[in-house]
């Protein structure tokens, strides 16, 4: 039996007008307020790692800022997975379903 892999979504920083997304850190902010939503929740504390969730990550691909979504943290939390989806839909923003290939294995 397989297991399908969640599906991930890439908010892109491009309106659906064609315009650029301002500010120019959007991602980034997007992201670290999604970043307590991991693998097991977050663990608090002066210990606590500091980064992007999993499920939540700022790239630039193509030359376009984005934030890939993975549809499990929708799952994990859905209050997280709606307040990224509509901050896109308030925002105009691009969004598609898509997935990242894995790097070829090296020869």
């Amino acid at each position: 039996m397989s297991v399908t892999k969640p599906r991930e979504f890439f908010i892109q920083g491009i309106t659906l007008e064609g315009r650029t997304f301002r500010p120019s850190d959007w991602a980034e902010r997007l992201a670290g307020a999604m970043s307590c939503f991991r693998p097991g929740g977050g663990a608090g504390g002066i210990g606590a790692f500091i980064g992007y969730s999993p499920y939540c990550v700022p790239r630039v691909i193509n030359g376009v800022k984005c934030v890939i979504v993975n549809e499990a943290l929708r799952d994990l939390e859905p209050m997280a997975w709606d307040f990224v989806m509509n901050f896109a839909k308030d925002n105009h923003l691009q969004v598609s379903e898509a997935c990242l290939l894995p790097d070829p294995p090296s020869a």
